[in-house]
């Protein structure tokens, strides 16, 4: 039995011991605790960028995406045989006869 308040005598001078050793070294233990926060905010931080690269990352997928659909579109709009269906029904049609080259001499 003397052994077991021996023994709890000593984690109580152990605790008075390291209570005093972190009030003496106070402000080591504030800069400490200041350093671990910053760590820890500096962590988040960058998984949060990571997170916004990510969804930057696939919405620059589906816009060039969009972007290639869209030229495909357009290139399939512009060629000779869409234009001609697109302009039937304005009235215009394409000329059977080959233009005529008018060539002009100068005078001397």
């Amino acid at each position: 039995m003397v052994n077991k308040k021996r023994n709890i005598g000593r984690y109580t001078e152990l605790g008075t011991l390291i209570a005093e050793v972190v009030f003496n070294h106070l402000s080591f233990v504030v800069f400490l605790s200041f350093l671990g926060a910053l760590y820890i905010a500096n962590a988040h931080l960058a998984q949060k960028q990571v997170r916004t690269i990510q969804t930057l990352r696939e919405e620059v997928k589906h816009l060039r995406r969009d972007y290639h659909a869209l030229k495909s579109e357009l290139m399939y709009h512009t060629r000779l045989s869409a234009l001609e269906k697109r302009v039937v029904s304005l009235g215009l049609r394409k000329p059977m006869e080959e233009p005529q080259i008018i060539v002009i001499l100068e005078a001397d």
